[in-house]
Protein backbone atom coordinates (compact mmCIF):
# COMPACT_ATOMS: atom_id res chain seq x y z
CA UNK A 1 0.00 0.00 0.00
CA UNK A 2 3.13 2.50 0.99
CA UNK A 3 4.59 1.93 -2.60
CA UNK A 4 1.36 2.27 -4.41
CA UNK A 5 0.44 5.57 -2.89
CA UNK A 6 4.71 6.67 -3.31
CA UNK A 7 3.66 5.92 -6.85
CA UNK A 8 0.39 7.85 -7.13
CA UNK A 9 2.19 10.41 -5.40
CA UNK A 10 4.96 10.60 -7.68
CA UNK A 11 2.55 10.28 -10.94
CA UNK A 12 1.27 13.57 -9.88
CA UNK A 13 2.13 16.74 -11.76
CA UNK A 14 4.95 18.44 -10.55
CA UNK A 15 3.21 21.48 -10.77
CA UNK A 16 0.82 19.61 -8.03
CA UNK A 17 3.23 17.89 -6.02
CA UNK A 18 5.53 21.16 -5.58
CA UNK A 19 2.14 22.20 -3.57
CA UNK A 20 2.41 19.85 -1.43
CA UNK A 21 6.03 19.69 0.96
CA UNK A 22 6.13 18.18 4.11
CA UNK A 23 2.47 16.60 3.36
CA UNK A 24 2.81 13.57 5.77
CA UNK A 25 1.85 9.76 3.90
CA UNK A 26 0.29 7.62 6.82
CA UNK A 27 -0.75 4.03 6.07
CA UNK A 28 -2.90 2.32 8.73
CA UNK A 29 -4.91 -0.85 8.96
CA UNK A 30 -8.24 1.25 10.10
CA UNK A 31 -8.61 4.74 11.42
CA UNK A 32 -8.89 5.13 15.33
CA UNK A 33 -11.55 5.29 17.67
CA UNK A 34 -11.57 8.92 18.10
CA UNK A 35 -11.99 9.18 13.86
CA UNK A 36 -14.56 7.36 13.64
CA UNK A 37 -16.47 8.60 16.21
CA UNK A 38 -16.00 11.95 14.66
CA UNK A 39 -16.37 11.17 11.32
CA UNK A 40 -19.96 9.91 12.25
CA UNK A 41 -18.62 6.61 10.65
CA UNK A 42 -20.99 3.49 11.58
CA UNK A 43 -18.16 0.84 10.85
CA UNK A 44 -14.21 0.90 11.07
CA UNK A 45 -14.70 0.16 6.79
CA UNK A 46 -16.87 2.94 6.33
CA UNK A 47 -13.55 5.45 5.90
CA UNK A 48 -10.99 4.98 3.10
CA UNK A 49 -8.78 7.89 3.80
CA UNK A 50 -8.60 11.04 5.60
CA UNK A 51 -7.04 14.97 5.67
CA UNK A 52 -6.13 16.51 8.72
CA UNK A 53 -4.96 19.94 8.93
CA UNK A 54 -5.30 22.90 7.08
CA UNK A 55 -6.18 23.57 3.60
CA UNK A 56 -3.59 25.64 1.35
CA UNK A 57 -6.66 28.09 0.61
CA UNK A 58 -7.17 28.52 4.43
CA UNK A 59 -3.50 28.53 5.48
CA UNK A 60 -1.71 31.80 5.63
CA UNK A 61 0.95 31.79 8.17
CA UNK A 62 1.96 29.00 10.09
CA UNK A 63 1.17 28.75 13.13
CA UNK A 64 4.03 27.50 16.17
CA UNK A 65 3.39 24.34 17.26
CA UNK A 66 1.05 23.78 14.07
CA UNK A 67 0.95 20.33 12.83
CA UNK A 68 2.27 19.48 9.31
CA UNK A 69 -0.98 18.78 7.21
CA UNK A 70 -1.25 14.86 7.34
CA UNK A 71 -2.75 12.10 5.09
CA UNK A 72 -3.70 8.97 6.05
CA UNK A 73 -4.95 5.49 3.78
CA UNK A 74 -6.69 3.15 5.36
CA UNK A 75 -5.50 -0.34 4.05
CA UNK A 76 -8.02 -2.72 5.35
CA UNK A 77 -11.17 -0.61 4.33
CA UNK A 78 -9.23 0.14 0.72
CA UNK A 79 -8.44 -3.66 0.34
CA UNK A 80 -12.39 -4.21 1.36
CA UNK A 81 -13.67 -1.70 -1.19
CA UNK A 82 -10.92 -3.17 -4.26
CA UNK A 83 -12.19 -6.81 -2.76
CA UNK A 84 -15.67 -5.92 -4.00
CA UNK A 85 -15.31 -3.45 -7.36
CA UNK A 86 -14.21 -3.82 -10.28
CA UNK A 87 -11.50 -1.08 -10.55
CA UNK A 88 -7.29 -1.89 -9.65
CA UNK A 89 -5.95 -1.25 -6.25
CA UNK A 90 -3.31 1.14 -7.69
CA UNK A 91 -6.35 2.73 -8.95
CA UNK A 92 -8.20 2.98 -5.92
CA UNK A 93 -5.45 4.27 -3.95
CA UNK A 94 -4.75 7.31 -6.35
CA UNK A 95 -8.37 7.92 -6.48
CA UNK A 96 -8.39 7.57 -2.51
CA UNK A 97 -4.79 10.04 -2.43
CA UNK A 98 -5.82 12.26 -4.52
CA UNK A 99 -9.07 13.11 -3.17
CA UNK A 100 -6.73 13.70 0.26
CA UNK A 101 -4.73 15.89 -1.43
CA UNK A 102 -7.83 17.89 -2.43
CA UNK A 103 -8.39 18.94 0.63
CA UNK A 104 -4.75 19.88 1.29
CA UNK A 105 -5.32 22.26 -1.42
CA UNK A 106 -9.11 23.21 -0.01
CA UNK A 107 -11.36 21.81 -1.54
CA UNK A 108 -14.53 20.53 0.28
CA UNK A 109 -15.92 17.00 -0.86
CA UNK A 110 -18.60 18.87 -2.90
CA UNK A 111 -15.85 20.87 -5.01
CA UNK A 112 -14.34 17.52 -5.54
CA UNK A 113 -17.80 15.76 -6.38
CA UNK A 114 -18.40 18.81 -9.06
CA UNK A 115 -14.55 18.35 -10.71
CA UNK A 116 -15.31 14.60 -11.27
CA UNK A 117 -18.53 15.22 -12.34
CA UNK A 118 -17.52 17.73 -15.39
CA UNK A 119 -14.45 15.22 -15.77
CA UNK A 120 -16.97 12.56 -16.88
CA UNK A 121 -18.74 14.07 -19.02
Amino acid sequence: METLARAAFEALPEEFRALCPGVIVHVEDFPDDETLTEMDCASEFDLLGLFRGIGLAQAGDIATGQMPNQIWLYRRPLLDYWAEHEETLGHLVTHVLVHEIGHHFGLSDGDMEAIEARADT
